[in-house]
């Protein structure tokens, strides 16, 4: 992972985080307590702040989840003989 400057990392409050991602800050929350997403306690009093380079990371990963779901899928789906170009052909595309 590249080093970013300090000055660089933007840090977004639960709220602001849980918008983007579109649930709860409950789910953030717990997000950041499993390790999916960075975040630290900042400030006094500390509240919580979750890095949004983390968010998208935790996107993209997400992403990348749901394509290999979907290859896997169809993976399920084909028809070896079709494969291998022996036997009948069920998807006439």
């Amino acid at each position: 992972m590249p080093h970013v400057p300090t000055s660089a990392v933007r840090m977004l409050a639960p709220a602001q985080a849980a918008e983007i991602l579109a649930v709860s800050v409950d789910e953030v929350m717990s997000l950041v307590q499993a390790g999916e997403l960075r975040g630290a306690r900042v400030g006094a009093p500390a509240r919580w702040r979750v890095t949004e380079a983390s968010i998208s990371d935790y996107l993209d990963s997400r992403a990348e989840i749901a394509r290999r779901m979907a290859l896997w899928q169809q993976s399920q789906e084909a028809s070896f003989p079709e494969l291998w170009g022996t036997g009948p052909v069920r998807h006439s595309d």
